[in-house]
């Protein structure tokens, strides 16, 4: 199995399908999913799952930016099933990560979707100035704000949002999270299909890369150690992220029953 550049998506196609995960990445490394979350990506479609990730550039009209990504994933879903890659019935899971979160929570808002549920990892709902270092810095008549701006976000998402099927995930040292107040307004719309899960890791997690630490065996240095373990740590926390995921997308598959 190898990505394939289709309709603008990156596209990973196991030979057995399961269901189809739609995958959307963070701000600023949206560009090359395939790349930036190549590890857990290609993890998840080993286990049956068929990767559609929408590669996108922000900017500060976030609900643009969600009509975008959803009607060309649709065409993009459209055809691959019409070329038979992929059935017409299975089911469709939106993956969010940080800004990514956003946009499927947007997505799930303003349009009518057909979704059997998110997973939505390091939620982020800063405003600009918040998530835009120089925004700041900048006299306050130049400012400019998201669209819709954190408040309007949420209100959104408590008045329209209609899959009720969640995962949220939140990592223990992830300073850039918002998850407990998306955790509140979703488990208020759906109390009993609203999931939360704190695990080890960071807002960077997802995004861990299978990085080669070059030692010499012979002169193992501290510096050597230190590598080591900072590649143990990561693997260790996707492996745990990607756990988490397929135990909630099929926890009968995943326990072996």
């Amino acid at each position: 199995m190898d990505w394939q550049e289709i309709s603008g998506h990156w596209v990973y196609l196991p030979r057995q399908p399961r269901a189809v995960l739609h995958f959307l990445g963070g701000a600023f490394v949206a560009a090359a999913p395939h790349l930036t979350y190549r590890l857990l990506l290609e993890a998840l479609g080993k286990q049956g799952y068929a990767i559609v990730a929408t590669p996108f550039i922000n900017t500060f009209d976030h609900r643009a930016i969600a009509s975008d990504v959803y009607n060309r994933f649709e065409d993009t879903l459209e055809l691959l099933q019409s070329r038979r890659y992929l059935p017409a019935d299975l089911p469709v899971y939106g993956v969010g990560h940080s800004m990514g979160c956003k946009l499927h929570l947007l997505i799930g808002s303003i349009y009518d979707v057909d979704r059997a549920g998110n997973i939505l990892i390091s939620f982020n709902n800063f405003s600009a100035r918040d998530a835009v270092p120089l925004m700041g810095q900048m006299p306050t008549e130049f400012n400019v704000e998201f669209t819709p701006n954190p408040q309007e976000t949420l209100e959104t998402i408590a008045a329209y949002y209609d899959v009720p099927d969640n995962l949220i995930v939140k990592f223990t040292n992830d300073t850039l999270d918002q998850s407990y107040t998306l955790g509140q307004t979703l488990t208020k719309i759906f109390p009993s299909t609203t999931a939360t899960l704190n695990i080890n890791g960071s807002h960077v997690t997802p995004l861990g890369q299978d990085f080669q630490w070059q030692f010499n065996p012979q002169v193992f240095t501290p510096f050597d150690a230190i590598g080591q373990w900072i590649k143990q740590e990561v693997h260790r926390d996707l492996h745990q992220l990607k756990s988490e995921m397929l135990r909630w997308l099929d926890p009968v598959a995943v326990s072996g029953g």
